[in-house]
């Protein structure tokens, strides 16, 4: 079967979730894209352009028997803008993170039309899937407050039709693609003899909470352990100053410090990393997080927000090695430095290999397939 993408946002987890989707999909899918940038204006003026993008794809004679929206799309308005073409054609809105719950910066004010664009879209849709459960539940959570702001015609009701077409399905990982880069990461390493390795591989942004993250780091500093530090991810102009107090202070021990270029980096930096913190106040799903366990390195997750869903029960608190999940900056600073003094332990590494293992593409792509074919066939 044909599927149709629609992406406004192609940048970053977004590019590499459809770039493995297309790449390991049974079905011929297609995307039309643009640059991952301006996001409120993507949200207000994507569908313009998507609209044209989709006109020309079919223009070759290939038709979608699903189109594939991300939760950036106006679906309303794609849809009203190409009724001609795709009036009978199924839409399926695939939910990588929604404007009702994400976290603003301290003294911003919500801006409730993006939420109501996301919520527009919703309704509008065949089917609505979230990347996680957490992701599911908050949205669902805070929908009743959006719709009573208004003074009449809320259409309450209406959650529970949108409830009945929801569902959850992961995001799909590049496992292989991480494990091609570890030989020539540990021969690195192997060069590199010293004290463990911290890792931090998120966006530097406000959300992602880097103040909290350095105030352990320092803490463990301030105690006298020995440690070096991985300071990766995806940079902005406008970077939380929490990074260069970090590096003035660790220069000598940072072994990496930036955005990796290329997915071959960023994954040899996490083959040489032994301990990976999140000290997030925003997470839907937590593609990082995952790919660096698989990559070996013991995580530290607040226990909250979607990774009490992606760490199996289990190993919340393993009796015989490190704790994963935590309460509290305390118990953070605790256990890391117990890591890294050496007196407890990080999971083995098989163990961490089989958390991440049922999100890698070859496993998942066969349910999205699933998913886009019973969208097709209603």
């Amino acid at each position: 079967m044909n599927v149709l993408v629609l992406e406004p946002w192609y940048g970053g987890s977004h590019r590499r979730f459809l770039d493995g989707l297309v790449a390991h999909s049974a079905h011929d899918v297609r995307a039309v894209t643009m640059a991952a940038r301006y996001w409120k204006w993507r949200m207000q003026g994507a569908a313009v352009t998507l609209a044209e993008k989709a006109r020309a794809i079919l223009e070759g004679g290939w038709r979608p028997d699903v189109i594939v929206a991300t939760g950036m799309v106006n679906v309303p308005a794609f849809l009203a803008l190409t009724r001609d073409v795709f009036g009978g054609t199924p839409v399926v809105m695939y939910l990588h993170e929604n404007q009702l719950t994400y976290p603003l910066r301290d003294g911003d004010e919500r801006d409730y039309t993006y939420a109501w664009i996301n919520y527009l879209s919703a309704l509008a849709s065949d089917r609505v899937v979230f990347n996680s459960q957490f992701h599911h539940d908050e949205f669902f959570g805070a929908l009743p407050d959006l719709l009573r702001r208004f003074p009449d015609y809320a259409h309450l009701g209406a959650l529970a039709g949108l409830r009945a077409k929801s569902s959850v399905l992961h995001l799909g990982l590049d496992l292989a693609g991480l494990d091609a880069a570890r030989p020539a990461a540990e021969a690195q390493r192997s060069r590199e003899p010293g004290p463990p390795v911290i890792l931090w591989n998120h966006r530097w942004e406000y959300d992602k909470n880097p103040q909290a993250f350095f105030r352990a780091i320092n803490r463990l500093d301030d105690t006298g352990e020995r440690f070096r530090l991985i300071l990766a991810g995806k940079t902005f102009a406008e970077q939380p100053p929490a990074f260069q107090a970090g590096f003035s202070r660790y220069a000598e021990r940072v072994l990496h410090y930036g955005y990796a270029e290329s997915f071959q980096e960023y994954a040899a930096l996490l083959w040489r990393s032994d301990v990976v913190v999140s000290t997030s106040v925003h997470e839907f799903f937590g593609v990082s997080m995952l790919e660096a366990i698989h990559c070996g390195c013991h995580p530290l997750l607040p226990d909250r927000l979607t990774y009490p869903e992606l760490i199996p029960d289990r190993l919340h608190a393993p009796l015989l090695h490190a704790p994963v999940l935590y309460d509290g900056e305390d118990v953070l600073f605790d256990t890391l430095r117990s890591i890294v003094r050496g007196d407890a332990h990080p999971l083995p590494a098989d163990v961490l290999r089989d958390i991440p293992s049922d999100f890698a593409w070859p496993l998942q792509a066969p349910r999205f397939d699933a998913l886009f074919e019973d969208a097709s066939s209603r």
